[in-house]
């Protein structure tokens, strides 16, 4: 069995069950795209309300927006937050950890759901995902809203002007082998992002703590690492360029792209020029006293960004 490298002890290990909050949302599973996903849903699923479909981000799972699956079908919107694969208590295949899977990923729940299209709204990972979907997955992506992610070729052509220091750090750490994932089970990692990337105050040792423990399901670390390694790797990769290639295409939907102030991995100026890439139907928000975790951070302000942005499009 392999040791953990020295100064490195992960915790006890989570069983995936432990996520299932209760709460005013409904826990289900359905499969697409050959994994078994947990999706935690909210509103009428008879089709007559439209579908937002909530994609996290790392070291997130579904609860990081729980406050959006109260708010979004108290407003007549069907909400479904989504645990990535890899994630939480879908599944964790040792591959398909590139954007065009996890964008197809999420057009498979969206049909799954019996849905034929979706407002995609993804925070950090998610919001990539979300961004990437008019053009990897047209048909079932309406709109999308990104809170806390530039458009993707803004981090991958640019990544030392659009990410802080402390984000290259991370993102250079997730290539090499084994450590960085008991980094991410011993929750030094988990700590390190929160506090680094949130406003300041905000990760609390009990935000912490649950984040935390949602990285300690089996292989949930190790996927969440294969994200990281995919989109470094890729850039010399025909699968990374073919990425590149129609991501320079503009986002042909709707965009709402909202940041925190007090973002600690994203530069808000380089986030900023996302909207080279939209179209017309761009919205830009900066969203004070907030960092990277939006919907966490500040869920109310993020609900309401997304409420009034969804009231003025044609669902």
């Amino acid at each position: 069995m392999r040791q953990p490298p020295r100064g490195l002890r992960a915790g006890p290990p989570v069983d995936a069950a432990e996520l299932l909050d209760e709460g005013p949302w409904r826990h289900r599973y359905v499969t697409a795209n050959g994994c078994r996903f947990h999706v935690a849903e909210a509103g009428p699923d008879d089709g007559s309300a439209p579908l937002v479909l909530l994609l996290h981000g790392f070291p997130q799972t579904w609860r990081a927006w729980k406050h959006q699956l109260v708010a979004l079908p108290a407003a007549g919107y069907r909400a479904a937050a989504l645990d990535l694969r890899g994630s939480g208590a879908s599944d964790k295949p040792p591959r398909g950890y590139d954007t065009a899977t996890l964008a197809a990923d999420a057009a498979g729940v969206v049909r799954a759901l019996g849905a034929s299209s979706a407002v995609l709204a993804g925070s950090g990972w998610g919001g990539w995902v979300a961004w990437a979907s008019p053009a990897l997955q047209p048909a079932t992506t309406a709109a999308v809203a990104s809170l806390g992610e530039p458009h993707p070729l803004i981090a991958l052509r640019e990544p030392w002007r659009a990410l802080t220091p402390s984000a290259l750090r991370h993102l250079a750490r997730s290539q090499v082998p084994v450590e960085p994932e008991w980094a991410v089970r011993d929750g030094s990692t988990v700590e390190q992002v929160l506090r680094g990337w949130g406003a300041p105050g905000w990760a609390t040792p009990e935000v912490v703590a649950e984040h935390a423990a949602a990285l300690r399901v089996p292989f949930a670390a190790h996927a969440a690492m294969e994200c990281y390694r995919w989109v470094v790797r890729s850039r010399v990769r025909p699968d990374g360029r073919a990425l590149a290639s129609a991501l320079a295409r503009p986002v042909a939907v709707p965009v709402l792209h909202a940041q925190g102030a007090e973002d600690g991995a994203v530069v808000a100026r380089a986030a900023r020029r996302s909207g080279e890439r939209a179209g017309s139907s761009y919205r830009w928000s900066l969203v004070p006293g907030a960092g990277h975790f939006l919907g966490e951070e500040a869920p109310g302000a993020a609900s309401e960004l997304l409420l009034d942005w969804l009231g003025d499009l044609r669902l």
